[in-house]
């Protein structure tokens, strides 16, 4: 039946008949007496809560929504869609009293001690069975924590990343949750239901046990650094090397868009690049202050690498070129010092589209390899049992990540679950084999233009390392022992040495 405004609610049975807080109620026009429940709470109406609380609602859940701020509750219900069901409410208990059981609460606040500061307020108002949902950038340590701070209560903890920015959480997220399968198969139906869909299939899954769903949108984000650090690469070097203005650029972009690059972030580029300046003449984005700002996922992305000692040099990279970015006064002292005199452009401009075209694609591919390497070794080594077929199936829509190129990867996970790097898989090592031709072109244009490139010369880097049978550690390890009596292996025989190099 339709309360006031044209509001679904429904009859109610006696189980489902909740005793909360009526004075919530006594000022609303939009609820008559009759108490509602609700399927699903949401904790935290920002940009992202509010949209994927409305998410909800439109695909049939009755939704409420808790925050302190009235002006948040009340953008809830302005842009709820007519007919839904949907409350938001500035006090806390009564939203969960107003919740069907078990209870099923989602967290979007920010990573850290806020966390733990809702968890202390929400958790004595919940009972055994009940599931808390942290759907915000918590790192995964965090979420371990609290799972075992939990447990003891029966209520079930879910790391759960999203990503796929304010649209996706409106029209079709990527979620990645982790941990408890009870609370994932209580979840799932809900969860399948406002997820985007890819090829017919809900882009999300259970990501395995622990902090997994936090631990691979860590890894999702640390290659979105990469991938958008490769693409502004490739944006300056056409620039500045080939000198390419930004309506060429669009072009290119929105053309690459439609071949094998077809991926989310080569479509906002190319969009970006179009985009008029609203103040006056030119382009928005040369007006915009060359300064990156960053939420910690991507630099969390790198000390968890090394820590497992995996090399990803292109996040490694990209997490530092956001940090150089924000040494700008530095940056501009140092280029009246040092300022090269770019050449003029050494290739035609068709040659230099097929060479970008080859050094993105390659470069994308190599971003890709060392994220999904790393989710590979922390899921033995960090006992996490990630499903790599279904993380690379379900970042096949709705994520940030979201790319044509999963297509051709995903399978490549189905057939072999512990493939540890995808390099080694002949179709792909066949296409960037092809590609390196126009990866090198690039990377030396950048290095005769005085154009830094450090992400796509890392790529680079990265396969001739990876393809290099021989590496010069020998020496590093002869250095290592010399002044430290590390020890060395030998080629020629077994064991462990050390040499007095002081005597020769």
């Amino acid at each position: 039946m339709l309360a006031k405004n044209g509001v679904k609610t429904r009859p109610l049975s006696i189980h489902r008949k909740q005793l909360f807080f009526l004075k919530d109620y006594k000022n609303s026009s939009r609820y008559n007496m009759t108490v509602t429940t609700f399927d699903f709470g949401m904790i935290g109406l920002g940009v992202m809560g509010r949209n994927l609380l409305l998410n909800f609602a439109d695909n049939g859940v009755a939704a409420a929504g808790y925050d302190t701020r009235p002006e948040a509750c009340a953008a809830l219900e302005a842009n709820a869609t007519a007919g839904t069901m949907v409350k938001g409410f500035t006090n806390l208990p009564a939203m969960v009293a107003a919740l069907s059981s078990p209870k099923l609460v989602m967290l979007l606040v920010p990573a850290g001690q806020p966390v733990d500061d809702v968890l202390a307020t929400l958790s004595p108002l919940l009972q055994p069975g009940d599931v808390i949902i942290d759907g915000g950038n918590s790192h995964f340590s965090d979420t371990t924590r609290r799972s075992k701070m939990l447990a003891p209560t029966g209520i079930h903890f879910v790391g759960m990343g999203v990503s796929g920015g304010e649209e996706g959480a409106r029209r079709g997220p990527a979620m990645m949750p982790g941990g408890d399968l009870q609370a994932w198969q209580t979840l799932k139906p809900l969860l399948e239901r406002i997820a985007a869909k890819a090829y017919d299939a809900p882009c999300v899954a259970h990501m395995g046990s622990h902090a997994a769903g936090h631990y691979v949108k860590m890894v999702h984000n640390g290659i979105e650094y990469a991938i958008m650090q490769i693409i502004t690469e490739i944006y300056d070097v056409l620039k500045r090397g080939y000198g390419m203005n930004n309506s060429t650029q669009h072009q290119l972009f929105a053309e690459w868009n439609t071949g094998r690059l077809q991926s989310y972030l080569v479509e906002i580029t190319a969009d970006i690049l179009a985009t008029p300046n609203p103040d006056g003449m030119g382009y928005l984005v040369d007006f915009i202050l060359d300064k990156a700002g960053s939420k910690g996922t991507g630099k969390w992305t790198s000390q968890t690498a090394m820590d497992l000692g995996v090399p990803i040099p292109n996040i490694d990279i990209a997490v530092s070129m956001r940090q150089m970015s924000a040494f700008k006064t530095m940056r501009v002292e140092a280029a009246a010092l040092f300022a090269p005199t770019a050449p003029p452009p050494t290739a035609d401009a068709e040659m230099a589209k097929t060479q970008a075209e080859q050094a993105l694609y390659a470069a994308t591919i190599i971003a890709y390899a060392q994220g999904l390497h790393l989710l590979q070794v922390a899921s033995k080594d960090l006992d996490m049992q990630i499903p790599m077929a279904n993380v690379v199936k379900i970042w096949r829509g709705g994520c940030i990540i979201r790319s044509l190129l999963l297509n051709t990867i995903y399978p490549l996970f189905e057939q072999k679950p512990q493939l540890q790097n995808m390099l080694l898989e002949p179709v792909i090592a066949t296409v960037v084999q092809q590609c390196l031709p126009g990866l090198k072109a690039v990377v030396k244009t950048g290095i005769d233009s005085g154009i830094a490139l450090p992400a796509l010369q890392a790529a680079l880097a990265y396969v001739q390392a990876l393809s290099t049978h021989t590496l010069p550690i020998n020496l590093l390890q002869a250095q290592r022992d010399y002044f430290g009596a590390h020890t060395f292996e030998r080629v020629d025989k077994p064991g462990t040495f050390h040499h007095p190099w002081t005597q020769d």
